[in-house]
């Protein structure tokens, strides 16, 4: 039976459990879930919050629900990995290096891209938030703060900087997606933290307005990261 808390209503808990399950793979493709009135009886949820969730699995890309043909499992192409809420069941349910690997290739192709057009675009207060997110990832080095969200704070901020609007549009999902990859990615480096100095030079680059250096200095990152997957894949 699910229950309600203050903050995630009995719909979303039930989106999250047949997300969860779906991409697990408890329910083979081109299988139909259970009926309505199963899964009401299942988790004790009333018929509307039922169909709420189905109507919210199926703009995930996770479900099909047609009249007399009941709800049926897609197959992962028709998921919508853009979604935060997929990419975080992906991520934290059945997480591989090749997926690690083809999100870090699309860090690749966004990333130098959008530190370029930061350097360009930037404003004051873009700049005071890349640069507050990087003194909290020093402060981590030193034992203080919480690294892994400073580390995903700088990369957003570079990402909204831009002013790109569908590099920003793309924030939760990047945001999303580094939770485990910065996490995976310093394990393999054998650090704890990300390197300041490192997102230092991409810092310094955006604020001296250099789009070829901010890009070059963000591309080296992300290419590194990428080696370390690839790497690890052909071991």
């Amino acid at each position: 039976m699910l229950q309600q808390t203050a903050n995630n209503n009995l719909t979303h808990q039930l989106v999250r459990e047949l997300g969860k399950a779906i991409i697990c793979g408890d329910f083979s493709v081109g299988q139909g879930l259970p009926t309505e009135a199963e899964i009401c009886t299942k988790y004790d949820i009333s018929r509307t919050a039922t169909r709420e969730a189905v109507k919210m699995l199926a703009a995930k890309g996770l479900i099909t629900s047609r009249p007399r043909k009941g709800i049926t499992v897609q197959s992962h192409e028709h998921w919508n990995l853009f979604d935060p809420d997929v990419l975080d069941w992906i991520l934290n349910t059945v997480p591989s290096l090749e997926r690690l690997r083809d999100f870090l290739q699309l860090r690749l192709a966004i990333e130098p891209e959008a530190a370029s057009l930061a350097a360009k675009n930037a404003e004051p207060q873009d700049l005071s938030d890349i640069e507050d997110a990087l003194n909290r990832m020093k402060a981590a080095e030193d034992g203080w703060g919480d690294s892994l969200q400073a580390d995903i704070d700088f990369h957003s901020a570079i990402l909204r900087a831009s002013k790109n609007p569908f590099f920003v549009q793309l924030r939760s999902f990047i945001e999303t997606a580094l939770r485990v990859s910065i996490r995976f990615t310093n394990k393999l480096k054998g650090v704890e933290t990300a390197s300041y100095v490192e997102h230092r030079k991409i810092f310094d680059a955006i604020a001296a307005g250099n789009r070829e250096l901010a890009h070059k200095t963000s591309y080296i990152m992300e290419a590194e990261a990428l080696q370390l997957i690839e790497s690890r894949l052909e071991s």
